[in-house]
């Protein structure tokens, strides 16, 4: 009678520690990033720079972000796109609400416009994405990339509007406003470079992008 009573217990306690160890080897068993060292993260940092129509540009503003990115193609381009969009973002407020309006205010209008949009894209490419072949997968590339090209258009579009700018007495534009724009400009192209790099190859079936 004795061991029959027993019996029931410990099975309860078997069964408790047997889900307590499952329970916390679970967050281990989910995919996670290899992690690499300083030195491949930058070096695949600098080669994936070397793509883009500005590499020291590129190098500049993504190795600060090299261990965060690892080898991961996606996470590379959102980085990138971060950066750019806190560089439209700076330089929208930087050149501030005109008086008077006319080009420069556009030029603000336009760039605030484009930090937005590449906030967007980013944040498309911060989703689960899905497998390389999958319909999600082809859907968030092609948003981060549309938005992406048309923050490059709002940047090229406030660079067009600077070139027309007179201000009083005809003075031409600030050099540290052309400056800004520039920046954004090529932190964009770059940004777009990166994203299309995510496009995968007509017989990649089975490929991730983590």
């Amino acid at each position: 009678m004795r061991t029959r009573d027993l019996v029931l217990p410990c099975f309860l306690c078997l069964f408790l520690l047997l889900t307590a160890a499952a329970g916390s080897a679970s967050p281990q068993s989910r995919p996670r990033a290899d992690p690499v060292s300083p030195a491949v993260a930058a070096d695949f940092v600098r080669r994936s720079c070397r793509s883009t129509s500005f590499p020291r540009a590129c190098e500049r503003s993504l190795m600060p972000r090299a261990p965060a990115v690892g080898r991961s193609p996606r996470r590379l381009a959102h980085a990138a796109l971060a950066v750019a969009a806190e560089s439209a973002r700076n330089s929208s407020a930087y050149i501030g609400p005109p008086r008077g309006g006319g080009a420069m205010r556009d030029c603000a209008e336009t760039v605030r416009d484009a930090a937005d949009l590449l906030r967007q894209s980013a944040a498309e490419l911060a989703g689960r994405m899905g497998r390389a072949s999958s319909p999600r997968f082809a859907w968030r590339l092609s948003n981060a990339q549309t938005w992406a090209s048309a923050a490059l258009s709002d940047a090229d579009t406030c660079l067009d509007s600077l070139a027309t700018y007179t201000g009083a007495g005809g003075a031409a534009p600030r050099d540290d406003v052309k400056r800004r724009v520039v920046a954004v400009e090529q932190a964009t192209s770059n940004a777009l470079a990166l994203v299309n790099r995510l496009q995968p190859p007509p017989d990649a079936k089975l490929s991730r992008f983590s």
